[in-house]
């Protein structure tokens, strides 16, 4: 048989001797050998893989374990290149005629795949240049949403059109940077968006409820980080300042409700962003301030 001579000829398969006419001999062993390197390659093993396996005593030797693991993961990569890819098709396929060429262009841009490394360097050029690694490692890990394993289409539009927006230069001028991170200084930063992620988070269980913005605990700690930032202390008149330095920045705005849409599968109610959190929190702050007025 073919698969017999090609697994010799490469070694897998040792011969015992050879026929007066020179055709190969094998031993009893030989043919449980053949099965086992079947059913590797039935696996989709490599042949050096199989060879490796081969030589550490066939399924008895840890090296199987190791080849098997190490096939999962690309396996568990390749599917995932797969689902997007399949995501995207079904964006192009089923979007009206008129819109496919701009999301053709769009999704020609992202691998599959997407890499979150443009996202990251978005943000390292709006965040203080020294400040500390980890305060930037932390905030990257909240800002930066993670691609879905299994995408429906529309977060794969979601994530092209985050990845366009990112990657495009801002018109005119460089990327504008926050007032805070010229007082407060790298170190300055660094404190505030911790104190800002404790204030996120309080905020989070009042967003999920849909409760409209009001003062309380989760208020005072954006406050209280601002106040740190700024070198100041959380009174009325601190708070009647900071609003209007809180302006909305759109590019940052477009930047949540994109990354809200990448995170949340159609159907699904949207999980709280920082960009959401901040909105309801700066609402909360003009009702306080209306309401002390």
């Amino acid at each position: 048989m073919k698969s017999v001579r090609f697994y010799s000829d490469r070694g897998l398969l040792p011969e015992a001797s050879r026929s007066g006419g020179g055709h190969r001999r094998y031993g009893p062993e030989a043919l449980e050998r053949l099965r086992l390197i079947r059913s590797l390659r039935a696996l989709d093993l490599p042949l050096p893989e199989v060879r490796r396996v081969l030589q550490d005593e066939g399924v008895a030797g840890r090296v199987l374990e190791g080849v098997v693991a190490g096939r999962l993961r690309e396996l568990g990569s390749e599917l995932r290149t797969l689902r997007w890819r399949e995501a995207a098709l079904r964006l192009v396929g089923e979007c009206p005629p008129a819109e496919r060429a701009e999301r053709l262009r769009l999704i020609g841009t992202v691998s599959m795949p997407p890499s979150t490394a443009p996202l990251a360097r978005f943000w390292r050029a709006w965040l203080p240049a020294r400040m500390p690694a980890r305060a930037t490692a932390a905030f990257l890990e909240v800002a930066v949403p993670q691609p879905p394993e299994e995408p429906d289409p529309a977060q794969v539009l979601a994530f092209a059109r985050l990845h366009a927006m990112t990657t495009a230069p801002c018109p005119g001028t460089p990327q504008p940077r926050p007032e805070v991170h010229r007082v407060a200084g790298a170190r300055g930063a660094a404190v505030l968006y911790e104190g800002l992620a404790e204030a996120y988070e309080l905020a989070g269980p009042q967003l999920r409820r849909a409760r409209d913005p009001h003062p309380g605990e989760a208020l005072d700690a954006y406050v209280a980080a601002y106040a740190s930032a700024f070198g100041s202390r959380d009174t009325r008149e601190f708070r009647r300042l900071l609003a209007p330095r809180l302006a909305a920045e759109p590019r940052l705005d477009r930047y949540w409700e994109l990354t809200a849409a990448v995170l949340t599968p159609p159907g699904s109610r949207p999980e709280p962003t920082p960009g959401t959190a901040d909105d309801w929190l700066r609402a909360a702050l003009e009702r306080d301030n209306a309401g002390a007025a």
